[in-house]
């Protein structure tokens, strides 16, 4: 992503002042004091994020059922990635907290999204600056917005920038933006009481548009013969990318930094650890965060004693779906080979005990299928 010049980063487009936001005085968000005619002085007190802490009074003037909801969502939040960290915790000492909660504070919740990082500016996380001029957009640009926090990862599988794997079909044939699978309701929906995004019920399923892959009578025998025992990205989504061992810290000037050991791009179908009604598969793809027992030995040794309450190879949902990969042009493309499954051998020793309930014995491998069904 290309950086802003400093004029694009403040620069108010006159016609902000004709829209609804643009007739409401810069000081009732922003504070300040306008009767000051020393410019200095009535800037003293701006606030440059006014929907950082007060979202409900700012925009929930207008906005008041948005608002409450956004609030304790997702992404203003980050409560289920809050909670994953309190879960590997478990009862550490209260100073180990402190200090864990400051790490946080410095390399993680730097993500956190208030309602003004989406519709008029971009992200802290990426040096801000405004989307348009000052204009609030009501559905963001995917390119300058989502991908600020999601282009490592999720955005270059999506649009191909990372690797060798083609583009998502949703992007390269239909061009769909994040925004047409990801609307408002599950962006704003409240994320108090859940550890996963995966629990949100306003999330987008794959059958909200393909109902016909598990229609009485679906139009593929592979679908037929698969139902709902295998999630749909295990046979459409391409490999993804995958972190092992970041640890993160602070330079000798106090900048941050984070080191990673490797990154990866794998395909890996392991059994699935979040059975539910909507999501009864018996095999699902999953994928390794950036999740290691040593995160923030930087800051606190043995700040993560509980590490094994929670899996480090995670349900996935990738952004690299295809029509035709490389497992579905063949039955024994995936039937019979080991290596897209994930097994011990791929499970790192200090976390065999994490992944019990998602490493694939051997036996249970599908055997090659000798006949065309």
């Amino acid at each position: 992503m290309a950086p802003l010049e400093l004029y694009q980063k403040i620069y108010v487009d006159p016609g902000f002042l004709e829209t609804n936001h643009g007739q409401i005085p810069c000081n009732n968000c922003h504070g300040g004091n306008p009767d000051d005619s020393n410019w200095l002085t009535a800037h003293d007190s701006m606030i440059k994020d006014p929907t950082t802490s007060k979202a409900l009074a700012i925009c929930g003037e207008c906005h008041e059922e948005i608002a409450a909801k956004a609030v304790s969502s997702l992404h203003y939040t980050l409560a289920p990635f809050s909670r994953a960290i309190a879960a590997r915790m478990g009862d550490v000492r209260k100073d180990a907290r402190k200090l864990v909660d400051h790490a946080m504070d410095i390399h993680c919740n730097t993500c956190h999204a208030s309602c003004g990082q989406c519709h008029v500016s971009r992200p802290d996380y990426v040096g801000g600056g405004f989307l348009a001029k000052h204009h609030f957009k009501r559905t963001p640009d995917m390119d300058t917005t989502c991908a600020s926090c999601h282009g490592g990862r999720v955005y270059g599988e999506y649009t191909a920038a990372n690797e060798d794997n083609e583009a998502d079909v949703h992007f390269d044939d239909e061009e769909m933006t994040c925004m047409q699978c990801h609307k408002s309701p599950e962006m704003h929906a409240c994320a108090t009481d859940v550890t996963s995004r995966f629990e949100l019920p306003e999330r987008p399923r794959c059958l909200q548009c393909h109902e016909d892959v598990v229609a009485e009578k679906p139009k593929t025998q592979s679908h037929k013969i698969h139902g709902n025992k295998v999630a749909c990205q295990v046979c459409h989504a391409q490999a993804t990318k995958n972190c092992y061992s970041c640890h993160v810290g602070t330079d000798k000037k106090g900048l941050p930094y984070f080191k990673c050991r490797k990154t990866a791009f794998d395909l890996k179908i392991g059994l699935n650890p979040r059975k539910t009604k909507d999501r009864p598969y018996d095999w699902v793809v999953l994928r390794h965060p950036a999740a290691d027992p040593k995160i923030f030995d930087h800051y606190v040794k043995n700040s993560l004693p509980d590490f094994n309450a929670l899996p480090t190879w995670k349900l996935d949902t990738p952004h690299s779906i295809r029509r035709s990969t490389a497992q579905n042009k063949e039955c024994n493309n995936c039937h019979g080979k080991k290596e897209l499954f994930l097994t011990r051998d791929d499970v790192a020793d200090g976390e065999v005990e994490a992944n019990r309930s998602v490493i694939v014995p051997e036996s249970k491998i599908p055997e090659p299928v000798t006949s065309k069904p």
